[in-house]
């Protein structure tokens, strides 16, 4: 039996359930949303690891529409920010539309029927538009390492912690020394009879101005809702002013580099450490940390910091690519996710027949980051260069999902059966948005990133301009970039 809807949306993330609530709230009840796991929340259900929090302050990584003002904190946790998640599917009606333990295997065109079939692990579905909200960090990635499989201890990766294992006492290795990395570390340190650190690149780091909320400012949220709006406006802003450095402006490249120099230098006083944590790349070619607690922890008497990344496994002795092997009980990989490559798009084919996967050879790419030549009525949040590296992805995503809600309403008002982006649109705006990566600190910073796709050098993760720009780009629907196909008028 095959499930008919209007609509289908797949995940129930930051995206895949905002773009719900939009659908619930301007009245149309005919669309599923399918979710793999027994939750909402994507990856802030998937990521539960000790540490876990938002480099983006919570006022701001939320939606517009539906503010917190009981945030804990000025970064609050994860496991709040789930639970946030999971307040507004229930409070905005959504969860009598999702489909849960409904994992997607393959989404294929059927040209016949102007229809996506779209096969999952309870069954079969059928729908008129395709929306994935899979975002980017949805599938970790765990490296090929030799000999990992004759390691006796216990071995996982971040965003899949077993806390069935214990940590007290333990020797503990830590792969990694980005985002999930820098948060894990300091804990793993508490707990580690010896913990040493992986580290194949250093990370710039500046420091983490959190602090909690007191009773009194939540209840000025509560009873005021412009003081949110105001604290959103703040951050936001403060977040565009930072983008100036992506571009490699030398004055607010400089900035950054005395600040993220000054915080490394306060906390970590042995030359030998200092010159392993300094980072021979330009600041933000990666992703810059934010935190107060990690170097302090790689400083500490009972942490190594092993300069390379980690090379091969024999038994129960980790090697660098030194050749330095550490004899460990627990390897915790924090390495980071399938961005480049997201595995939704293995499953998704096309009017040719081919994947998605297959489709982006050369890279991801997506006109108005949003929609893909020869994949008709799909449409993708969080795909090609919508990521950030200086402010908050949710407002990305409610642009996103501003221009379906658009199309949406084109299509119906026209009675649109297929609509299709132009492979000259689509080009076009891919070849702007390459000129505007040129000179980027993540093509000219001198370092190797997730933000760009190694077949073709182009920067495929990541918005290269000012967020607000985004909105103004791609916050609207353009239907001069599409061939819409309007359904045949039924015979009388």
């Amino acid at each position: 039996m095959t499930t008919e809807t209007d609509i289908l949306i797949v995940g129930t993330g930051f995206a895949g359930l905002g773009m719900a609530i939009q659908l619930k709230r301007s009245g149309r009840e005919n669309f599923i949303a399918i979710e793999r796991a027994g939750d909402v929340g994507g990856t802030w259900r998937d990521n539960h690891y000790p540490g876990i929090a938002c480099d983006v302050p919570s006022h701001l990584y939320s939606y517009s529409y539906l503010p917190n003002p009981d945030w804990s904190r000025v970064f609050s946790p994860g496991g709040e920010i789930q639970a946030y998640i999971r307040k507004c599917a229930e409070d905005e009606g959504i969860l009598p539309h999702i489909h849960f333990h409904t994992d997607m295997l393959k989404s294929t065109w059927d040209e016949d029927a102007k229809r996506w079939i779209v096969e999952t692990s309870k069954g079969t579905y059928a729908a008129k538009i395709l929306i994935t909200g899979t975002g980017h960090l949805a599938d970790g990635h765990m490296p090929n390492i030799e000999g990992l499989e004759s390691f006796a201890g216990d071995v996982f990766h971040s965003a899949d912690w077993d806390h069935s294992v214990p940590l007290e006492g333990k020797r503990i290795g830590v792969v990694g020394s980005g985002a999930s990395a820098i948060q894990i570390v300091p804990e793993m340190q508490k707990l580690a009879s010896e913990l040493v650190v992986f580290q194949r690149s250093a990370p710039y780091m500046i420091p983490r101005w959190d602090r909690a909320f007191t009773e009194g400012e939540r209840r000025m949220c509560r009873r005021d809702p412009s003081v949110v709006k105001d604290m959103r406006s703040e951050i936001f802003w403060s977040g565009e002013f930072n983008f100036a450095q992506r571009r490699n402006i030398p004055r607010f490249l400089n900035e950054a580099k005395a600040l993220a120099v000054g915080h490394r230098e306060a906390n970590i006083k042995d030359p030998e450490l200092l010159a392993k944590l300094t980072p021979d790349y330009e600041i933000g070619c990666k992703r810059l940390l934010i935190s107060n607690t990690y170097y302090p922890a790689v400083a500490a008497q009972n942490a190594t910091l092993e300069a390379s990344a980690l090379q091969r496994v024999e038994g129960n002795t980790a090697y660098g690519d030194s050749g330095t092997g550490y004899d460990l009980d627990v390897l915790v990989f924090a390495t980071g996710f399938e961005a480049v490559r997201p595995p939704f798009a293995t499953r998704i084919f096309g009017t040719e027949g081919i994947s998605l996967d297959e489709h982006w050879d050369q890279g991801m790419q997506a006109y108005d980051s949003i929609a893909v030549n020869g994949y008709p009525n799909l449409f993708i949040i969080n795909g090609p260069n919508t990521g950030l590296g200086h402010n908050s992805v949710v407002y990305i995503i409610e642009a996103q999902v501003d221009y379906i809600m658009e199309a949406l309403a084109q299509i119906d008002a026209q009675h649109i059966q297929v609509i299709e982006v132009k492979r000259a649109a689509e080009d076009a705006y891919m070849e702007k948005l390459d000129a505007m990566a040129q000179g980027t600190v993540w093509l000219a910073g001198g370092c190797k990133s997730w933000y760009v796709d190694e077949r073709s050098g182009r920067l495929t993760l990541v918005w290269p301009d000012f967020a607000h720009s985004f909105r103004d780009e791609n916050g609207t629907f353009h239907p001069e970039g599409y061939d819409m196909q309007p359904a045949p008028v039924a015979a009388e």
